[in-house]
């Protein structure tokens, strides 16, 4: 189950990672050749964070279709739609090759992309937690959140692979694509996987009983509606954490900004995402032991306290002091992170959880996702200096850490009383 949910959510950040970090190094120019090079990177940004506009859409989607028909035909039909849409991008000529419809067809695909992301971590979320025994959740809902760095470290390690490899003209006339194509290897092993795991026993129960609303949307805006507003806010400042530091901003700025090399950036970002996923499940266990809300409040506080120092490290260009920058992120981005999971999970019941946890998420996505890097590269150029960026996210920390800190905790709630869940109670060990 823990492969299963983790492994597409895997796929879903190493396709977003491989787009964001392409962008910061060659999609200005491959894809925006007429503009300037400052313009070309912004817009290049922008379409990072158009696939996000789209979340909603496929969160609204897959919550309806997940809380009605059940979470596993949802987990396979977006984890196949994301290898494809992404499988394509590496096909697609350039605007040398095709002027302006190359433009257009990569934001198409772009937006395929966020239908697809709008409703893949909220199943997989869910089937972790609701497989999980009520003392571990935070642990077992740790293993999708790992996708994340798990999906930076992947995506890094390919690109530092090629850079290294590959002179620049090379990687500038194919090497790029080579990341894209290689998703379909994730993609056919990430389907195998998803097709042999039973439904979530929670829903199994649901069906069971014939209960549920019959548009759980409504209900969820209806009842509901506090808990997705603060569960959005948790979301929001953990994104905007993730994406300004080995999302995209910080290889962007050191290559493009300091000049430094691209390969030696890679391989500091690298490091970083391999802690990261320590971090994550360490947050997640952390969590059931001290409880979601104390452990979300520690990872925004700390993430405010770092805001300044991370981006002093950054404009050192310091390969050092960036790495040891991003290293110490890790340990609040973990504690974030890692219970976020079961956290949106506990704040909804079982009728519209799905919905709920991917509203929020995708909601989340559009205020402080893909539109990070773009902001912070505005702010830096706007105001010349990297304390706009980091002012970016102390701001985005405390929004974090207000949402956490109002949420109500539904630790002990909602507990699973399946046979599965209590025989996964006497069987700690994941699988």
């Amino acid at each position: 189950m823990i492969a299963a949910t983790a492994i597409g959510t895997t796929i879903e950040w190493y396709d977003f990672f491989i787009y964001a970090n392409t962008a910061a190094l060659v999609f200005g120019g491959l894809f925006f050749a007429p503009l300037e090079s400052g313009a070309g990177l912004l817009l290049a940004f922008a379409t990072v964070g158009i696939s996000f506009i789209f979340r909603p859409l496929g969160a609204i989607i897959a919550g309806h279709a997940g809380d009605r028909l059940g979470r596993r035909v949802v987990l396979v039909a977006s984890l196949l739609l994301m290898g494809i849409s992404t499988m394509l991008v590496g096909l697609l000529p350039t605007y040398d090759q095709i002027g302006v419809a190359a433009p257009i067809m990569l934001v198409g695909l772009r937006i395929l992309q966020g239908i697809s992301a709008g409703g893949e971590w909220g199943g997989a979320a869910l089937m972790a937690v609701e497989y999980a025994p009520q003392s571990r959740r935070g642990f077992f809902g740790s293993f999708p959140q790992v996708g994340v760095p798990a999906g930076m470290l992947l995506s890094t390690g390919v690109l530092a692979l090629l850079s290294g490899l590959l002179n620049e003209q090379q990687f500038l006339a194919w090497g790029w694509r080579i990341p894209f194509l290689l998703s379909v290897v994730l993609l056919v092993i990430g389907v195998v996987i998803r097709r042999t795991v039973d439904e979530s026993p929670e829903f199994q129960q649901m069906r069971a009983r014939k209960s549920g609303p019959a548009l759980p949307l409504l209900t969820l805006f209806r009842a509901h509606w506090q808990p997705l507003l603060l569960c959005t806010l948790i979301v929001t400042g953990c994104s905007i954490a993730g994406y300004l530091s080995t999302g995209g901003y910080v290889l962007s700025y050191a290559t493009s900004a300091l000049g430094m090399n691209r390969t030696v950036v890679l391989s500091a970002v690298l490091i970083a995402s391999a802690l990261w996923v320590v971090t994550t499940i360490l947050g997640g266990a952390a969590s059931d032991r001290f409880g979601r809300q104390r452990v979300l409040r520690w990872g925004s506080a700390l993430t405010f306290l770092w805001s300044v120092p991370l981006f002093l490290a950054v404009g050192s260009a310091e390969v050092i002091l960036i790495a040891g920058a991003l290293v110490v992120l890790t340990v609040p981005l973990g504690l974030m992170y890692g219970p976020q999971a079961a956290t949106l999970a506990e704040a909804f019941p079982t009728e519209v959880r799905f919905s709920g946890a991917s509203v929020a998420y995708a909601a989340a996505s559009i205020l402080g996702g893909g539109f990070a890097p773009m902001i912070a590269t505005w702010l830096q150029t706007a105001t010349g200096s990297l304390l706009s960026v980091a002012g970016y996210l102390a701001t985005a920390s405390l929004v974090g850490l207000v949402g956490a800190s109002l949420l109500r905790n539904r630790t002990d709630h909602d507990s699973p009383t399946t046979d599965a869940a209590q025989a996964m109670s006497k069987d700690s060990t994941p699988a």
